[in-house]
C-alpha cells in the first residue's frame, strides 16, 4: 500500500494506472446516479491522470453488464407487454448502444466501453470467467454447497434472484426489496434467511428446493480482510465509510431474537453451538457464534421452535455459479454441469476482460494485462457507488488474494439522493434519465455540478429546479450555479483577456514578466488541486478552482479600472500578462472537468497539449509559445462564448433582456 502514502510533499502517482467505472446493466438506459454518482468523477481522474503522467500510460475501461436476473426479468416483462420483440441480446444490445451515446454526450472518456455478451469482449470475458474459476479452484478455494432455491409451485419453475421478492433478514436494514440472497441495498444472506419471500410470477410463497451451486468460501478470509482494512486505515486515502462498511461484515455471525419470544432462555442455550450472549437491549438478545456452520445450527434450531429472528452482518459464502440460461457458462467440474457464472462475481472481473480487449486491439499481447493490474508501480482505481462496497470492497479483493492479484484501489461515492429521496429504477421513486437532463443544461454544466456535491463524505441530494413545478422555483437552479463559474466568470475574463489584446496591443502578446505574488498564488492553487486529486476530493477541486478563478477576475477589474482610468498601457500589459498567466493554468485545472471548452480556449492561444500537461504545469504561458516577440492569438470575434449555456438557458437569457 506504500503508493497511498501521504507523507510526501508533493502526492507520488504511478507509472500506469487502469480507471474503471462501475458496469450499469443492460436493461435501461443510463439515469442521473449513473453519470453524476461514478461516471463524471472516474472520467474527471482518467482525464487527469492522463495530463499528469502521460495519455499512454492510462486506460479507462467499462461496459454494460449484460447478465443476470435483473436483466432477465426486465426482458421477460417487455415481451409479455409487447414493449420489446427481438432477442434477449438484441435486448441488451439496444441498451448498451443508448448508454454508449449517452456517456459520449456527457464526453466520458472511455478508452473501452464494452458490453460482457457483446463481440470480441464477451469472447475475451468467457475466457476470463473460466481462467478465474479454474485458479481459485486449483487455490483450493472453492467449495459445491446444496443450498435452498425458490421454486414456483404454479409456474413448475426455480426463479432467479429476482423473481423473489421478500424483507431482508439483516438487522436494521432500511432497503425496499430484498431478493432471494442480497437485498437491494447489498446485504448478502442465504436464500433460506429472506423473510417472507412472494414469487413475482405467481404471487405466491415459493416452495424451496436443493440446488447444487459452487461458491467461494468468502468466511475464510475473515483476517486477512481486516489486515487490509487496518493496512488502509494507517497508510492510505481510502474513504473512511468505506472502510466501515467493510468492517462492519467482519464480525462474527450474530443472531438478534427479541425477549418476547423466549420463555426459557437457558433452555434455549443449551440447544444451542457454542456461543456468547449480548444482553444489553431490553428488547432483544444477541447470540454470537464462533463461525457460521454454528449460526445456522442455532437457525435451525429457532425455526423447530417457531422463533422468528434476525441475521447480522458477517460473511457467507459468495456463490459463484446459478442456473438461468441467460449468463456466461460455467465449467463442467466434479460432475456438476449446466450451470451458468451468477452475475456479481463475473461482473468484479469484467474490467479485466475489457482491459485484455482493449489492449489486444492495440496490438499487445495476451499478458500484457497483468503489467497494469499487477506490477508494483501500477495502480487500478475502481470507482463505484456506495452499495457495491461489499462485492467490491470483500468478495473482489479476497478473490484477488486467492488469484494471487493486487488489491485495486476503491473510491466509493455515497448516494446521490434524487429531490432528498433515494432513487432507483426498482424502486419507488424513479430516476430521471441522464440523457433527458443535457435537455435543460449542458454537459458542462453537469458535470461541475456533480463533482461539487461532494459525495466523498456524505450522501447528497440533487435538486433540478427544471424539474420542480414552475410554483415551486425558488432561488437559484443549483446546477446553473455551478455551472456559472465556467458560463459566466471564467468565461468572461478569457473573452476579456482576446478582447483587450486586441484593442490596446493589436492582438500581439507583450512578454510582461508575471507579478511574483500572482504567480505564486497560482503555483498554491496547483499544488492544493494535486492534492486534493491524488485524495479523490473533488469538491475541494471545485473549491480550488471557484477561488482561483474568482480571484483572476478580481484582481483583472481592480486593476484594469485603473489602468482605463489613467490610460496606462503598461499597466494593461502587466494586467494581460497576469491574468493570461491564470488563463492558462486555470484552464489546464479545468481540462478534466470541462475538456471542450478547455481545447477551445487552447485553440485561441495558439498553444500545443503541453497547456495541459503537468510536465510543463508551472511554466508560464510563454513557455509554450515558440517565440513570444512573434506569437498571435487566434482572432477573436464578437460574442464568442468558451464555455456555452444551454440553448434553452440562452433563450430565455435573451426573453429576460
Amino acid at each position: 500500500m506504500n503508493e497511498y502514502k501521504q507523507n510526501r510533499e508533493r502526492p507520488v502517482f504511478p507509472k500506469r494506472a487502469i480507471i474503471t467505472a462501475g458496469m450499469p446493466y443492460g436493461n435501461k438506459e443510463l439515469h442521473f446516479g449513473h453519470i453524476g454518482g461514478v461516471f463524471v468523477h472516474a472520467d474527471t481522474f482518467a482525464r487527469f491522470l492522463r495530463d499528469r503522467i502521460g495519455a499512454d500510460n492510462v486506460i479507462f475501461v467499462s461496459g454494460t453488464d449484460c447478465y443476470g436476473s435483473p436483466i432477465l426479468e426486465s426482458y421477460r416483462k417487455a415481451k409479455e407487454s409487447g414493449a420489446f420483440t427481438g432477442t434477449i441480446k438484441e435486448y441488451v444490445e439496444k441498451n448498451h448502444e443508448s448508454q454508449k451515446e449517452t456517456l459520449k454526450r456527457y464526453e466520458i472518456s472511455l478508452n473501452l466501453y464494452g458490453a460482457s455478451a457483446l463481440g470480441r469482449a464477451a469472447q475475451i470475458h468467457n475466457e476470463v470467467s473460466t481462467e478465474v474459476f479454474e485458479g481459485l479452484y486449483k487455490a483450493g478455494t472453492l467449495e459445491k454447497l446444496s443450498t435452498p432455491q425458490f421454486y414456483d409451485p404454479k409456474f413448475k419453475v426455480l426463479l432467479n434472484g429476482r423473481q423473489v421478492i421478500g424483507k431482508c433478514p439483516i438487522q436494521g436494514c432500511q432497503s425496499e426489496k430484498g431478493y432471494a440472497d442480497e437485498c437491494d441495498l447489498g446485504h448478502q444472506y442465504m436464500p433460506e434467511e429472506l423473510i417472507d419471500p412472494k414469487s413475482t410470477l405467481s404471487g405466491l410463497t415459493p416452495e424451496v428446493r436443493d440446488v447444487t451451486n459452487w461458491y467461494f468460501n468468502l468466511e475464510k478470509w475473515t483476517d486477512k480482510m481486516q489486515e487490509m482494512v487496518n493496512d488502509l486505515r494507517s497508510g492510505s486515502n481510502a474513504r473512511k465509510f468505506m472502510l466501515n462498511t467493510i468492517e462492519e461484515f467482519l464480525k462474527p455471525p450474530y443472531i438478534y431474537v427479541q425477549k418476547k419470544f423466549v420463555e426459557d432462555l437457558d433452555a434455549l442455550r443449551a440447544r444451542f453451538p457454542k456461543h456468547e450472549i449480548i444482553d444489553d437491549n431490553k428488547n432483544s438478545y444477541t447470540f454470537v457464534f464462533d463461525n457460521l456452520e454454528d449460526r445456522e445450527a442455532a437457525r435451525d434450531v429457532l425455526g423447530e421452535l417457531n422463533i422468528n429472528c434476525r441475521t447480522g452482518k458477517t460473511l457467507v459464502p459468495f456463490r459463484l455459479s446459478g442456473n438461468i440460461d441467460w449468463g456466461v457458462p460455467f465449467p463442467e467440474k466434479e460432475g456438476v454441469s449446466g450451470l451458468t457464472f451468477w452475475v456479481w462475481p463475473e461482473s468484479l472481473w469484467a474490467p479485466i476482460s475489457f482491459s485484455k480487449t482493449y489492449l489486444e486491439s492495440k496490438g499487445a499481447d495476451a499478458e500484457e494485462w497483468k503489467r497494469w493490474w499487477n506490477d508494483e508501480d501500477a495502480v487500478v482505481y475502481q470507482f463505484i457507488g456506495q452499495d457495491n462496497i461489499y462485492f467490491y470492497g470483500i468478495a473482489q479483493q479476497a478473490m484477488w488474494e486467492a488469484l494471487g492479484l493486487k488489491n485495486t484501489f476503491l473510491i466509493p461515492n455515497n448516494h446521490i439522493l434524487f429531490m432528498n429521496k433515494k432513487a432507483s429504477s426498482s424502486g419507488s421513486v424513479k430516476p430521471p434519465m441522464a440523457a433527458d437532463l443535457l435537455d435543460y443544461y449542458t454537459a458542462e454544466q453537469m458535470r461541475m455540478h456533480f463533482l461539487s456535491l461532494g459525495l466523498a463524505n456524505k450522501s447528497v441530494s440533487f435538486d433540478p429546479q427544471v424539474y420542480l413545478p414552475k410554483e415551486e422555483q425558488q432561488g437559484a437552479d443549483p446546477v446553473l450555479k455551478d455551472g456559472n463559474l465556467l458560463t459566466n466568470v471564467f468565461n468572461r475574463i478569457v473573452r476579456s483577456c482576446f478582447y483587450s489584446l486586441q484593442k490596446y496591443f493589436d492582438g500581439r502578446y507583450r512578454d510582461v514578466p508575471v507579478t511574483e505574488s500572482f504567480a505564486q498564488e497560482c503555483k498554491e492553487a496547483i499544488l492544493t488541486y494535486e492534492q486534493n486529486m491524488y485524495d479523490h476530493q473533488f469538491h475541494k477541486i471545485t473549491y480550488v478552482l471557484d477561488t482561483l478563478i474568482r480571484n483572476i477576475n478580481k484582481n483583472w477589474v481592480n486593476n484594469m479600472r485603473t489602468a482605463d482610468a489613467n490610460d496606462d498601457n503598461e499597466l494593461r500589459a502587466q494586467v494581460l500578462a497576469d491574468t493570461f498567466q491564470g488563463v492558462r493554468v486555470a484552464t489546464a485545472l479545468l481540462h478534466p472537468i470541462a475538456p471542450s471548452g478547455c481545447e477551445k480556449v487552447r485553440e485561441y492561444l495558439n498553444v500545443d497539449e503541453r497547456l495541459y500537461n503537468w510536465d510543463h504545469i508551472f511554466e508560464p504561458l510563454t513557455a509554450l509559445m515558440d517565440d513570444p516577440a512573434t506569437h498571435t492569438f487566434k482572432f477573436l470575434e464578437p460574442r464568442v462564448d468558451f464555455f456555452e449555456l444551454h440553448p434553452s438557458q440562452l433563450a430565455a437569457k435573451e426573453q429576460n433582456q
